[in-house]
């Protein structure tokens, strides 16, 4: 595996861990995301809509350009929504 690789997988973790100490100062947020993400899930710019509601109502700012973290993040997202309508 490439240094770069590492590095990458490192700086991904990091900013995972980060926003997981955000979650447990204001466990609030997993209940916000998730409402603007049922919002959101079924619109053309769905990602860049969730995103953007998530970083004007919460300490989580999730920036034009998204890491891996962030992209990581929105996808776990629209995963839990969808597996919460798969249940109904």
């Amino acid at each position: 595996m490439k240094v770069s690789e590492i590095k990458n997988k490192e700086r991904v973790i990091d900013e995972l861990l980060l926003f997981v100490r955000k979650v447990f100062n204001e466990p609030e947020i997993c209940d916000i995301a998730k409402q603007i993400a049922r919002k959101h899930i079924n619109e053309k710019d769905a990602d860049q809509l969730i995103a953007d509601e998530i970083s004007n109502t919460t300490n989580v700012k999730i920036g034009i350009e998204k890491s891996d973290a962030d992209r990581l993040f929105l996808e776990l997202l629209k995963d839990l929504v969808r597996d919460e309508k798969a249940l109904y």
